[in-house]
């Protein structure tokens, strides 16, 4: 049975505010009657601030005054809660950028090796054993795999790649590398090259579009032409 978001403090205004019984409530917010009991006594650990189920949505009050006119009745759940958002776990990486997942590993591992496998997973948010199957080129997709800078291709930041490799130097016992010339290379060679591709896309468009225009020209007939 689902419960509120907060049952200690649903309940203690459930017991400020209602007739409901000690049972009603317990049963409601997933609690055992006597801690109900202490709430009600003020011998709870905390003095509890209570939270309004009916503001939440949680219960209508006609549900209460059913509870309240029939001492057996078990209250039902109006609109559940929202469940709580997921913040743990590997970063989430829009589908059209996922496939540029090996080629920021590579890169890393590449122009980085202080930098460990769960570094690596965390930065660009991909597992360790695809981690491991790029350092080893065994890799299923491993001859189109193309290191570039993961902060260019948007899978990561600038400050969460330069926190990394700072802390990973410092365990190391070496001394990071600013502004390296073969970075700074790769990265404007990519940033090229993406622009080379979005002028070839604009000038495709412009093509068809006057492809477009032309046809419709050669259709148009001049009604004052003898």
């Amino acid at each position: 049975m689902a419960q509120p978001l907060m049952p200690h403090a649903t309940a203690s205004w459930l017991v400020d505010s209602t007739a409901l019984t000690f049972q009603q409530i317990a049963e409601f917010c997933g609690l055992h009657i006597l801690e109900v009991q202490a709430i009600a006594d003020d011998t709870a650990a905390t003095k509890l601030t209570g939270r309004d189920p009916l503001r939440s949505g949680e219960l209508t009050m006609d549900e209460i005054e059913k509870g309240q006119a029939d001492p057996a009745y078990k209250l039902q759940m109006h609109r559940e809660p929202d469940q709580a958002v997921r913040t743990k776990g590997p970063r989430y990486t829009p589908v059209s950028k996922r496939q540029d997942k090996p080629d920021g590993v590579a890169w890393l591992i590449r122009n980085h090796p202080e930098l460990s496998d769960g570094q690596i997973g965390k930065l660009i948010g991909t597992t360790r054993s695809t981690i491991q199957a790029i350092r080893e080129r065994s890799h299923w997709n491993i001859a189109n795999i193309q290191p570039k800078d993961p902060v260019t291709l948007g899978l990561t930041s600038q400050r969460e790649l330069d926190a990394a490799v700072a802390k990973a130097a410092k365990a190391a016992g070496i001394e990071a590398v600013q502004n390296d010339a073969g970075m700074v290379r790769d990265r404007e060679a990519l940033i090229e090259e993406l622009r080379a591709e979005r002028e070839a896309a604009v000038r495709e468009a412009e093509a068809a579009h006057a492809a477009e225009g032309a046809e419709s020209d050669q259709g148009f007939v001049d009604p004052f032409r003898s």
